[in-house]
């Protein structure tokens, strides 16, 4: 009896840990803290299958204000300044435009600069091995979907300063489909002379935002019924527009977990019955459905059976 007392005692006695303290998550949460507050210089390329896309991207902090820039180097160009909560898209063949935001649209989800806690309950965040990538030492960390109606994302950071150095997204038989990897990264005391003359350049006025509430955005999402959609997704935008690849009108819906989001277009058959299938580019997949009277395309960084499932849950509301 004295010594299961003894051994009681020391339990009690013992520092408490939380439930929920994961290795992995925090260094996702270092990862967002140094992306915010370092100043860096670095070059990275995003693979998918057989095209690679060149990227330059500039981070720093000037006193409280922080600056980003992030460019697409081949072809005619794509140019993306944020200056705090405030983004400037400079695209080709259109008048730059500003968005009120704090996180550039880039090719890496934004959800990871931010807290990653709100994804915990569809993912898990599991601490893999170590390795080196463009010379660093560097640390996977791997973001596990909880069910296979979505891809994994695999991240490696930089043990020294917690920056991103590869990301990928992996299928469930540990497949990569599409990889972003830094070619290069410098991390400096001092701003890039870049970033420090955005503070003096006049950009546009931010328009109104986009994005509608929750409520709103089920109000407008009343043309179909959307049957399925993998745990999680949430209804994020609807309206009716003009596609610009054929001019015909389309409901267009957006959905989103906190990490993927998912595009559904609803619209009239278009000429021509085509087959109903998925065409994949790295981990994007675009799922068309002819349903006869009408035709959906899904679009996302979903399994094709994902995006199947969703289509062909579309129907007209009862």
């Amino acid at each position: 009896m004295k010594v299961i007392t003894f051994i009681l005692s020391l339990v009690l006695m013992a520092p408490a840990f939380a439930d929920d303290e994961n290795p992995a998550k925090e260094l996702l949460l270092k990862m967002a803290d140094a992306v915010h507050n370092r100043n860096f210089d670095a070059s990275f390329v995003v693979v998918k299958g057989k095209t690679m896309e060149p990227y330059r991207w500039l981070h720093a902090k000037q006193g409280n204000t922080e600056l980003e820039h992030l460019s697409l180097l081949n072809g005619a160009g794509l140019e993306m300044v944020r200056i705090d909560d405030q983004v400037t898209y400079f695209e080709p063949q259109s008048e730059p435009y500003s968005i009120d935001t704090d996180s550039i649209a880039g090719p890496i989800p934004e959800v990871l600069f931010k807290d990653v806690e709100r994804l915990s309950q569809h993912y898990d965040f599991v601490l893999g091995g170590k390795g080196r990538i463009a010379g660093r030492a560097a640390q996977l960390v791997r973001i596990e979907s909880k069910d296979e109606y979505k891809f994994n994302y695999w991240l490696w950071l930089d043990a020294e300063s917690s920056l991103l150095l590869k990301s990928a997204y992996v299928n469930h038989a540990g497949e990569m489909l599409e990889q972003l990897q830094l070619t290069h990264i410098s991390v400096t005391e001092e701003p890039a002379a870049l970033l420090l003359e955005m503070l003096n350049r006049k950009f546009p006025t931010p328009l109104p935002a986009a994005a509608i509430t929750q409520q709103e955005a089920s109000t407008e999402s009343n043309n179909w019924q959307i049957g399925w959609l993998p745990e999680g997704f949430s209804l994020l935008k609807s309206d009716r527009h003009k596609l610009d690849l054929n001019n015909e009108l389309t409901d267009y819906y957006l959905y989103s977990d906190g990490f993927v989001e998912i595009s559904v277009f609803v619209q009239r058959p278009l000429p021509g019955r085509r087959p109903s299938g998925a065409l994949s580019s790295g981990a994007t997949t675009v799922y068309v459905h002819n349903s006869g009277s009408f035709d959906v395309s899904v679009v996302g960084n979903i399994p094709a059976m994902t995006a199947k499932a969703i289509a062909e849950s579309v129907a007209r509301p009862l």
